[in-house]
């Protein structure tokens, strides 16, 4: 009787145990926007278009030694949406989406400041989501398109009312 409570034990309980332990296989989505700042802004704006095919990366660092720890690529959509998916939770690292490179021919100037953006990918954080979006990443003109004097006029004239 004992030996049938144990190989009972073992067979449905350990087994049940183990799984309740284990983290849940959903992985992360990272998710966010690549544009072309037609107006050499440094920021989005009405004149502001989405470039398909931007690839970027997804690149995690050790907090202590600040080695790279993990990569992944991606590429945007006909939306300038990409999207990465991760597996792993990097509680213990500093991950940050990057630019790596533009498909458009007249945009590919990394705009200043806009060319990287921090990725929580941990879910001991208080986030209920395995969606994480990241900042919008930026390339710039080469010239500036026509109609930007009156788009960032319109910038000013918000400033100047506040």
């Amino acid at each position: 009787m004992a030996s049938r409570a144990v190989l009972l034990l073992a067979l449905c309980v350990l087994p049940a145990m183990v799984v309740a332990i284990r983290p849940a296989k959903n992985p992360f989505s990272v998710k966010g926007r690549v544009y072309c700042d037609r107006c050499r802004a440094g920021f989005e704006t009405s004149a502001t278009t989405y470039i398909a095919g931007a690839e970027v990366m997804l690149q995690c660092k050790s907090r202590t030694t600040n080695e790279v720890v993990y990569t992944k690529k991606g590429k945007t959509d006909s939306s300038g949406t990409y999207t990465i998916y991760v597996d792993e939770d990097h509680a213990d690292e500093v991950c940050n989406a990057k630019l790596v490179s533009s498909s458009h021919p007249e945009c590919r100037e990394v705009t200043p400041g806009r060319d990287e953006a921090l990725v929580i990918l941990t879910r001991y954080n208080g986030i209920a989501s395995d969606d994480r979006y990241a900042n919008a990443m930026g390339f710039m003109s080469q010239d500036v398109a026509e109609g930007c004097a009156e788009v960032l006029r319109q910038y000013q004239e918000f400033d100047n009312e506040n």
